[in-house]
């Protein structure tokens, strides 16, 4: 049984999605800061560089668990309580993250962190809910632009509390944001119904029934778990590189890294634009294409110097914003394809593309152990070319679209 899920005002919906994209930024930054102090990590509890990097996968990995696990409530239960409860959850496990006397419950933190800090994913249907069909792309790109935000300035941030006061410190200062924006939204968000009355094992199994249903699905699940995990590879790598005996810098060159790539916030909007225009399709190949494009770029970054720093600037912009475009044209696909699935949908989606991303981070630190820089950069290369041969392999427009007729 379904429920039409009411929407919110017009003239509410507006100041909606700029809170909805702001707690979004709060909420995935939790998930990417711990990159840029794993070299602190490692230093401040005396362990290897191999050994912290799990600190970074293991919220990678409790991310893709809270998706499959959580995300599908949003169906089943109003908005407003299920963000707020995932936020406050959010906020003590960083504090217990914080306060954490050595690596294994640190890494048990950070799972448990990245399981309850999956708002963005919760948010993303409510605000594809918000807007007519034909503007999806735009409200997608406009959220993906506050977790983009979040992404980059967790790690900028993090890379120099973590120098400043110790690796500690910007577990304080996450919870601190992630606790005042879940008393931000309680008071600000607007109530929604269900639209799925659903027992919670029924909800569990539409991800995997969606999987082997929607082929369409099926594509953006695998487009983005490659690129994403690129992604992720490169900036686990990039850490240990840039701390490194090839240049000798501190956490916080990690953190001023990343913050080069804020362009990507105002590309995102105009990928969703050209989404709505032109169809997912397109804008997927065109991402992969400059993934590909960034990895030989990334490369020269291994030189070391000016010239292989100016490398990496331009190498992780164009890898940022490619894999961010490619995500709102998979999210617009995605969203296609039922209304009143849309949750379960985004968590058959996201729940893949992160298990890509915590792959690929974990394949990152063994890349950069073995063959070192270069070896991170063509596994890049490599999951790249993965993509394109699969979209080559699938006909453009080929997805079913299912709209407000729902599953």
């Amino acid at each position: 049984m379904t429920l039409t899920q009411p929407r919110p005002r017009a003239d509410a919906s507006r100041g909606v999605l700029l809170l909805l994209a702001l707690t979004c930024g709060v909420a995935v930054g939790n998930v990417y800061f711990p990159q840029a102090i794993s070299p602190s990590v490692a230093a401040g509890l005396d362990v290897s560089a191999d050994t912290a990097a799990l600190v970074v996968t293991a919220a990678q990995f409790g991310y893709a668990a809270g998706i499959f696990l959580l995300v599908p409530l949003g169906d089943r239960v109003p908005h407003r309580r299920l963000a707020v409860t995932l936020l406050a959850l959010t906020g003590l496990g960083l504090l217990a993250a914080g306060a954490a006397p050595g690596v294994t419950p640190l890494v048990a933190a950070s799972a448990f962190v990245g399981a309850v800090t999956v708002v963005a994913p919760v948010l993303g249907p409510l605000a594809a809910g918000l807007a007519p069909p034909d503007r999806r792309g735009t409200v997608s790109g406009i959220l993906l632009g506050g977790s983009i935000g979040g992404m980059l300035l967790s790690r900028t941030l993090g890379g120099f509390a973590g120098e400043a006061f110790g690796w500690r410190a910007p577990y304080v200062g996450a919870a601190a944001l992630t606790l005042v924006s879940a008393a931000v939204l309680a008071r600000v968000l607007p109530r929604t119904e269900p639209a799925s009355r659903e027992r919670y094992p029924a909800l569990l199994a539409a991800p995997l029934r969606l999987l082997r249903t929607e082929p369409g699905l099926r594509r953006s699940c695998f487009f983005q778990a490659a690129i994403f995990g690129g992604f992720s590879a490169a900036w686990t790598g990039v850490a240990l590189l840039l701390t490194g005996p090839a240049y000798g810098l501190t956490t916080r060159a990690v953190g001023l890294l990343a913050l080069v790539n804020a362009a990507t916030m105002f590309c995102t909007p105009l990928a969703g634009r050209l989404a709505d225009r032109r169809g997912p399709d397109a804008v997927n190949r065109v991402s992969m294409l400059a993934v590909l494009a960034s990895a030989p770029v990334l490369a020269l970054g291994g030189l070391g110097g000016t010239a292989g720093l100016a490398a990496l600037v331009a190498g992780f912009l164009v890898l940022d914003v490619a894999m961010q475009s490619g995500m709102v044209a998979n999210q617009v696909r995605v969203y296609a394809l039922s209304d009143s699935e849309r949750s379960r949908l985004n968590t058959a989606y996201m729940t893949c593309a992160y298990l890509g991303g915590s792959l690929g981070s974990w394949l990152g630190a063994h890349a950069f152990a073995r063959f070192g820089w270069g070896g991170v950069c063509g596994l890049v290369a490599v999951l790249a070319v993965l993509a394109l041969g699969k979209a080559a392999r699938s006909p453009a427009g080929s997805q079913k679209r299912v709209g407000s007729q729902g599953a």
